[in-house]
């Protein structure tokens, strides 16, 4: 019996009936055969652990842009932070924490620079539209590995697809992932709106701090045993927990998510998106060959589209100013 098989076994002797097991994946788009150590939804964690476009998350955009500090989060800080609670979650449920990982990690692949400005921005502009849950999905299928993609799951590919509206995953895992991208963004929110100065924590509502508690991890640690103490065949929060859930999230978008101080940057993150993809769209001759390829089989505005959505935010500063900005001029410019 090979080590995958064992872990296999484990998962059907262990696991929750309402879990998803490994060995009954719908598989991969493109079958390939499997290791004999990872079952597949640990490759599929693996693949997207190794993958650049994780690697880019550090320097992407999560509330604020280009915070002068050390400790504000970015995008992948939310995605492990995301990790860590879907696992606290899954375990909990005994549901299949290898799927739950895959599922959390990918989650926002498909992110823009500049948070949800860049997405907003790009929304607005492409004839088809932008959601980063979906462009996360394209990046595993199409744009990873100069095209060949991560070949990951259904089931990790449609959990992440899911996390955020709409339809609801098909798996629990999936499921589990949505609360959790939720409990993590609303309590580091908070922190980094604090260490901002533009919130403290007196301030947020009584109601809602009388339910979850005061601090992150108090708040963090009620909304998760909530959905432990209700989930069995779907996943769910208390009534009580979740009413103050949603009130904190709404009180968040009248505080910190509006905040002129936190968003004083947005216009010029918009801008400067917006010039890029007009800009690109004209000249797709001026993108890398891999999204020339694109263009020509899927046209300008698709190719911008995948382009600008995988740049950092610095990258997408650097674009822009090789692009509109005039270099000073030097002797051995006109040699």
């Amino acid at each position: 019996m090979t080590v995958c098989e064992m872990t296999q076994r484990i998962e059907r002797e262990t696991l929750s009936p309402h879990a998803s097991l490994s060995e009954e994946s719908r598989g991969r788009r493109v079958p390939a055969p499997e290791d004999g150590i990872r079952t597949p939804y640990a490759r599929d964690r693996d693949r997207i652990l190794h993958c650049k476009s994780f690697r880019r998350l550090k320097h992407k955009t999560q509330v604020f842009l280009s915070p002068q500090g050390d400790h504000y989060r970015t995008r992948l800080t939310h995605t492990l932070e995301v990790s860590q609670i879907a696992r606290t979650i899954a375990r909990g449920l005994r549901l299949n924490e290898d799927l739950t990982e895959a599922i959390a990690l990918g989650h926002d692949l498909g992110h823009t620079p500049f948070g949800h400005a860049g997405e907003r921005t790009l929304n607005e502009l492409a004839p088809f539209g932008y959601k980063h849950y979906l462009q996360s999905v394209r990046v595993v299928e199409r744009l990873e590995k100069e095209g060949r993609g991560l070949n990951l799951t259904f089931e990790t590919k449609n959990g992440i697809a899911c996390h955020t509206r709409g339809k609801d995953a098909c798996t629990l895992e999936g499921r589990v992932v949505r609360f959790a991208d939720k409990i993590a963004y609303i309590n580091h929110d908070i922190e980094d709106a604090i260490t901002a100065g533009i919130l403290e924590e007196n301030e947020l509502p009584y109601d809602c701090v009388a339910v979850l508690g005061r601090g992150k991890n108090p708040r963090i640690t009620t909304m998760v045993r909530s959905l432990l103490e209700n989930s069995g065949e779907d996943i769910r929060m208390g009534p009580e927990v979740y009413r103050a859930f949603d009130a904190l999230h709404r009180f968040m978008y009248q505080v910190v998510y509006t905040n002129s101080a936190a968003k004083k940057e947005e216009g010029k993150a918009c801008e400067l998106v917006a010039l890029l993809y007009g800009h690109l769209v004209k000249h797709p001759e001026k993108m890398p060959d891999f999204y020339r390829q694109i263009a020509r089989d899927e046209g300008a505005e698709r190719a911008a589209v995948d382009y600008i959505s995988g740049m950092t935010d610095g990258y997408a500063v650097t674009a822009f100013e090789r692009i509109f900005v005039p270099r000073s001029w030097r002797l051995e410019d006109s040699l």
